[in-house]
């Protein structure tokens, strides 16, 4: 009568958040996937590959050479030479199939990315890791590690000389560094709805940027899905880099895990969420002007449902037409570097791939007409 008894609510075990996102991933991304779901399921799962975003800023003219030597390469500067290469190989093998049409190549296809960014990575199926970043002469780093399918989205941004343009979700800051390194920005406005993740995008700017280029920098914490009250139909290009259920982190971390038990309401609202973000993205953005929306979810129902739906309340309570442009031509420039899901209905997604472990990355581009 007397014997211990336990109590169940109390030891029974916590499964981790880590398992329930697997279990979550298995079930839906299985479907979306399909064949694909076990290659990219082991990709998420291995250490994550880097890429080294050279900063402009710093006096570091021996970077590149050093890098080369370890046979890295820029894969933003090698891409359009590559592409060309296989269109004519393309081209010259319809040729000798006696085909005609769809044999010219396109000489667009570097046109639209910026050269100023540089981005090392090590090749395909070379797992070797970068060494930390150094400080040059003047106190500023010379090379900022970061997941290279992050800088898509800045690239499809295309940010033209003097455009005034939004980071409505800049921290930690890798994509706001990346957008600077173009040497564009009239004007950057980075904001985040987290004061301590904008502790973290100060660090950044000190750690890479010169006070006379911080100065065109606005680092703000409102609320983004607030942004088109505050100042509406400003901006030249907007980025609308979403939280999100971040499969990679979700996947392989328990600490700040959005799969926590504690946090399904929070992971349920992110579809929500993020339309509402990107839907101020849009408003915030002039006629003519151009939104990119990103995650790093394989999830269509946080991709291409949302950018979706966006365009569908845009019309229809804003009156505003929103157009979502072709980025196929992504997939041709980068094939070599990542692994392209090839069924997106909108956009375009990297998958991660264990010869090629970036991602995942979807990047979808509107122009507001």
């Amino acid at each position: 009568r007397h014997r211990h008894k336990e109590k169940w609510a109390a030891t029974a075990p916590r499964i981790p958040s880590t398992r329930l996102a697997l279990h979550h991933f298995d079930t839906s991304y299985s479907l979306h996937l399909g064949a694909l779901w076990p290659s990219v399921r082991a990709g998420l799962l291995c250490e994550q590959k880097y890429g080294a975003l050279l900063n402009n800023f710093a006096a570091a003219d021996h970077v590149p050479q050093e890098l080369e030597l370890l046979n890295a390469t820029d894969f933003i500067s090698e891409a359009p030479q590559k592409a060309q290469q296989w269109q004519q190989g393309a081209a010259a093998g319809e040729a000798a199939r006696g085909c005609q049409e769809g044999s010219e190549t396109s000489p667009l296809l570097g046109a639209s990315i910026s050269s100023k960014i540089k981005c090392y990575t090590f090749p395909r199926g070379d797992i070797t890791r970068f060494r930390p970043a150094r400080l040059d002469a003047l106190g500023l780093l010379d090379y900022y590690l970061m997941d290279a399918a992050s800088l898509l989205p800045v690239l499809a941004l295309n940010v033209q000389p003097d455009d005034f343009v939004l980071d409505l979700c800049a921290a930690p800051g890798g994509k706001t560094l990346a957008l600077l390194q173009t040497g564009f920005c009239g004007h950057l406005a980075a904001n985040d709805v987290s004061v301590s993740r904008t502790k973290r995008l100060y660090q950044i700017l000190h750690s890479y940027v010169p006070k006379e280029v911080r100065d065109t920098v606005s680092v703000t914490s409102y609320d983004g899905r607030d942004w088109d009250q505050v100042k509406g139909g400003t901006f030249h290009k907007v980025l609308v880099d979403v939280p999100c259920t971040t499969d990679r982190h979700s996947a392989t971390e328990e600490d700040n895990n959005i799969f926590h038990k504690r946090r399904t309401k929070e992971r349920q609202m992110l579809p929500m969420l993020q339309l509402q973000l990107l839907m101020a993205g849009i408003l915030a953005t002039k006629p003519g002007g151009e939104v990119v929306y990103s995650t790093c979810s394989l999830s269509p129902l946080q991709n291409e449902c949302v950018v979706e739906r966006a365009l569908e309340i845009a019309e229809a309570q804003f009156n505003i037409s929103v157009h979502a442009e072709d980025l196929s031509h992504f997939r041709t420039l980068f094939q070599d570097t990542f692994s392209f899901f090839s069924d997106c209905r909108l956009g375009e997604l990297v998958l991660p791939h264990l010869t090629a472990n970036f991602g995942p990355m979807y990047f979808c581009k509107l122009r507001r007409m």
